[in-house]
């Protein structure tokens, strides 16, 4: 796992092993952004964000004028720098808004489980004691390179956070135990043919929120389903084959739920930014 050996179709995008941060336990807060740029600047300004370590992931959106974006804030002096200092100051973006994460009903499932849910949870380890974990510049280091080669060597790993291999070896284990690190396999949705991404923002009645959250949590189209702060309360990420197959999605999943108000529909243009790993 960590011989820093290529996997079969890494190197050209289809599948990736990523090594990523949960920045909950480290005492960041999750945010999903919308920004609205001018139609000449939306490709370079979803690039310069998608490069910063405190993104997550980074998609085009519409037209190619709108953004949408993960971003872990707050937890250290400079945590909050890109949503209140950058991003505001940027010429180029006309609109903006920020929806904290209250709670995640799906969060970033694989286009190829093969395990079910009963499956999965007899193989999952005990949930880590609750102490804030701390990260030093070292451990930020060493998380940059597993964010784009989830199967960096020791010697690599040791080189860029200034560390010997066994104090790298110490510490993965020490931030894997404390479920602050976890590794995943990212495959393209469009090689196993899923051409239709889209994002949702709806409106759901508050005594809804939970059963709405939890049935489309339920479909292998989202992978993602989030409660959040704002004028919408309910974000989804889905993929399906095509737009006939989203349309059907919208209109017999969706549509029916009690307690739907309002569904804003986003088609995905570019993914820029996936789970952490910039795709140049």
């Amino acid at each position: 796992m960590m011989d820093g050996t290529p996997t079969g179709h890494g190197e050209a995008g289809v599948l990736r092993v990523v090594g990523l941060l949960d920045g909950r336990r480290f005492g960041r807060i999750s945010w999903s952004v919308r920004l609205v740029c001018t139609p000449d600047a939306a490709g370079r300004v979803a690039e310069a964000i998608a490069r910063r370590d405190d993104t997550v992931w980074v998609r085009l959106l519409s037209g190619g004028t709108e953004i949408a974006c993960g971003v872990q804030a707050g937890g250290d002096q400079d945590g909050d720098e890109l949503l209140l200092k950058k991003l505001p100051r940027t010429p180029r973006i006309v609109a903006m808004s920020a929806h904290a994460t209250l709670h995640v009903f799906a969060g970033w499932r694989s286009r190829v489980a093969v395990l079910t849910d009963e499956q999965a949870e007899r193989i999952r380890p005990a949930l880590p004691y609750e102490k804030e974990v701390f990260l030093s510049a070292q451990d930020h280091a060493m998380a940059r390179v597993l964010a784009q080669d989830g199967r960096a060597g020791y010697g690599v790993l040791a080189a860029a956070g200034g560390w010997s291999q066994t104090a790298v070896r110490r510490r993965l284990g020490e931030l894997r135990s404390s479920d602050t690190l976890r590794f995943d396999v990212e495959i393209s949705s469009q090689a196993l043919g899923f051409h239709a991404e889209a994002w949702l923002w709806m409106k759901v009645e508050p005594s809804a929120l939970a059963s709405v959250g939890e049935a489309m949590a339920a479909r292998p189209e989202a992978d993602v389903v989030a409660a959040t702060t704002g004028p919408t309360n309910l974000m989804a990420g889905v993929t399906c084959r095509d737009t006939h197959d989203l349309y059907r999605y919208l209109t017999e999943r969706v549509a029916p739920l009690h307690g739907v108000r309002e569904l804003e529909t986003a088609p995905v243009i570019r993914t820029v930014k996936r789970v952490g790993t910039f795709l140049s």
